[in-house]
């Protein structure tokens, strides 16, 4: 009980600062240290007080200060370790704090290669949430909005990118080679949305309708993918300036790869962050491309950015509008068929959660499928609802009203009411306040799409005979209609005779659709002789994923034949998982008769993939064929102990399941123990909680 009293005591006194103080901008420098993995610097926040107040707070977590003066003359101060407390020294009126600080944080800042000292190192943050209070004293509370001017001080030899305009470089008073980039912001934004990244990158510019700079980073090496990896990225920002009716609200837009971020994007004010997985050659954007996420996170600045929800409660207002307005602008792109058919992946989805994820959206417990993806619905729900013309003068009234500031559902509902007479309370009820899904009008609103309605017309053909639906399934796969109702048609062949179905096979090879294609390639169980050569064109499809799972099938279905295929394959590479790469390693370790002279250097090549200098998808890859080949072997059990430490949370959840599945072996806990004082500290810690 003590707990929640402090809690709510926190929550409460907060809530009095925001109404008594009013922090406006902040100038800041700062440097960065790898080698400590370290952040040391000097900020200036302004201040207004407004009212009496005993106490005021900035969030900073595990900080130490040197110096703190409040206009200009130092004063005493409290540090608990999360906040610094400032209880003497200003006045009712305009006042300003400078302050001294270094801090080693354990999470929000990243350094991201340094060990491994390749070249590609770099430094990124991630702040979404209450973060950014790890590296720089700022604000938990997202109402608190200020102006951020950062100054940045590195090696001159690397790329520094932050939030806003970059004013100019200086060169630093105590290292000439190291040079400081000077950062301006002219708007507030929550202290979340505050970033940095840096790294060895070239830029890009491209310049909006509105001549907004639009700058696109990558690595030099990566050079060649810039167009597929950035495609469209100018399109989908004149598009979500025009459907939105509100210009950009901010003077630059910056986007940048990192390695090993945490999650697809970060839209970061002015500056979206991104994985490095995004960065794709040709044929690995029919795979996994950057479009999406590209939208989502730029729809951010108008949702999220310009207008922030005041709690998780209404967390919607920011994920599900981004959402749906990426939706939006995927739907410009690749018309209305692409837009319906993700519109029913999402509520199949949604569907198929609706058994445990029961928290609707108007909470702020709820899953990021609910916030996300049903919060897209509502909101198509909605604009069905009042009509597209409507939908966009309450939104643009909404952006416009709300700008700069925090809101809640009921400002934007309120806006909605203005132009439609519309029941917004039912609305709230049904699609905010409810844990439902209302099917019925969920397949209705997709059913106005043709394709989605022939789709339904084929799925309730599944208990047909073969014989009574053959034409059908015919005439659908040599037409041009929308690529999932040929992947339906697949799907419903899985179980018919090869001789029944191989001319329906012979169309859908024809159609020389990737993800037909790719179908073809997943329901096909056992390849025929008299169709080998035709599943081997699969081999030059324009899909690394479509090459490695066809290589796989070959190589398993047809023994006399697995040389030919590793020397057909034997310089792929695939996507920046190296997919390709490390099934080709595993499929050449397994087959005795390849190469048994190269054997010990495949393995050594698996073996490297799994360490600290590669990435965690790269490694994870590696791992999984490890554990399974040699788990027992040191530099395995090193390497798999090792991403246990790892700062990407997916990558040490596979570590860690991995090792307790393994630890259930009597041989296994054995090697651990025998091997426990040579981890480190923590990777010790670790395995003495898991041996116990």
């Amino acid at each position: 009980m003590i707990r929640y009293l402090l809690l709510l005591f926190s929550i409460a006194s907060f809530g009095q600062q925001l109404t008594a103080v009013d922090f406006t901008s902040m100038e800041g420098e700062i440097a960065l240290n790898p080698t400590s993995k370290s952040v040391s610097g000097t900020i200036k926040y302004h201040f207004k007080v407004k009212s009496p107040i005993d106490t005021i707070k900035i969030d900073a977590k595990n900080m130490q200060f040197s110096v703190v003066k409040i206009n200009g003359k130092e004063v005493p101060y409290t540090n608990s370790g999360k906040t610094l407390g400032l209880y003497q020294g200003y006045k009712i009126g305009k006042n300003n704090i400078e302050i001294s600080y270094t801090a080693t944080p354990k999470q929000a800042l990243y350094f991201v290669g340094w060990e491994a000292a390749l070249g590609a190192e770099q430094i990124w943050t991630q702040g979404q949430g209450r973060y950014t209070s790890h590296w720089l004293p700022s604000f938990d509370d997202v109402n608190e909005k200020v102006i951020f001017n950062l100054a940045i001080g590195f090696n001159e030899a690397y790329q520094v990118i932050s939030n806003g305009v970059l004013q100019k470089t200086t060169v630093s008073p105590t290292d000439k080679q190291h040079k400081i980039w000077h950062f301006r912001m002219h708007q507030p934004m929550s202290s979340y949305l505050v970033m940095l990244a840096v790294g060895k990158f070239d830029k890009y510019t491209q310049h909006s309708n509105t001549n907004i700079p639009i700058e696109l980073y990558l690595k030099p090496s990566d050079a060649s993918k810039f167009p597929s990896t950035y495609k469209y990225s100018k399109e989908m920002f004149d598009f979500l300036e025009k459907e939105t009716g509100i210009k950009y609200p901010w003077k630059i837009y910056k986007q940048v790869p990192v390695h090993d971020f945490l999650y697809a994007g970060m839209e970061n004010t002015s500056a979206t962050i991104f994985s490095q997985d995004f960065v794709v050659d040709e044929i690995g954007y029919n795979d996994l491309n950057y479009v999406n996420v590209n939208a989502h996170e730029l729809a951010h600045h108008w949702f999220g950015d310009l207008i922030t929800a005041k709690s998780g409660q209404h967390h919607w207002l920011q994920e599900g509008f981004a959402t749906y307005y990426a939706l939006l602008a995927e739907k410009e792109l690749f018309g209305d068929d692409y837009f319906y058919f993700e519109l029913l992946q999402y509520a199949q989805e949604i569907k198929r959660a609706s058994r445990y994820d029961t928290i609707p959206i108007l909470n702020e417990k709820a899953s990021s499928l609910t916030f996300y993806k049903k919060g897209a619905w509502a909101l198509h729900f909605l604009r069905e609802g009042i009509g597209e013309e409507k939908f966009r003068k309450a939104v643009k009234a909404y952006l416009k009203k709300y700008r700069y500031k925090n809101v809640e559902t009921d400002d934007f509902l309120q806006e909605v009411k203005k132009v439609a007479s519309f029941d917004t309370e039912q609305f709230k009820e049904q699609w905010l306040k409810s844990s439902s899904f209302d099917q019925e009008m969920v397949v209705a609103l997709l059913g106005k799409n043709k394709n989605i309605a022939q789709l339904f017309a084929l799925q309730q053909m599944e208990s047909q005979s073969f014989e009574d639906k053959k034409a059908v399934f015919e005439n659908v796969l040599k037409s041009d209609a929308y690529y999932p109702l040929k992947q339906e048609v697949l799907e419903q062949l899985i179980d018919v005779p090869f001789e029944a179905k191989q001319n329906l096979l012979q169309a859908a090879l024809q159609s020389n659709e990737v993800l037909v294609r790719q179908s073809l390639a997943e329901t096909i169980k056992k390849i025929p002789a008299e169709f080998k050569a035709q599943f081997e064109s699969l081999l030059d499809d324009k899909s690394y994923r479509t090459r490695e799972m066809v290589l796989q099938k070959l190589w398993s279905q047809f023994p006399e034949e697995r040389t030919r295929y590793l020397a057909l394959s034997e310089n792929w590479e695939g996507n920046n998982d190296k997919n390709l790469r490390i099934t080709w390693l595993t499929l050449a370790l397994a087959t005795k008769e390849y190469a048994q002279e190269d054997k010990k250097v495949f393995y050594q090549e698996l073996i490297d993939y799994a360490s600290v200098f590669y990435d965690a998808t790269v490694r994870q890859n590696a791992l999984e064929v490890l554990v399974k080949i040699n788990p027992s072997e040191d530099r395995v059990l090193r390497s798999l102990v090792n991403a246990t430490t790892h700062h990407k949370w997916q990558f040490v959840k596979f570590a860690k399941e991995s090792i307790r599945k393994l630890l259930k072996k009597e041989e296994f806990r054995k090697q651990v123990q025998e091997l426990l004082p040579s981890f480190s500290v923590k990777e010790q810690q670790f395995l003495q909680n898991e041996l116990k």
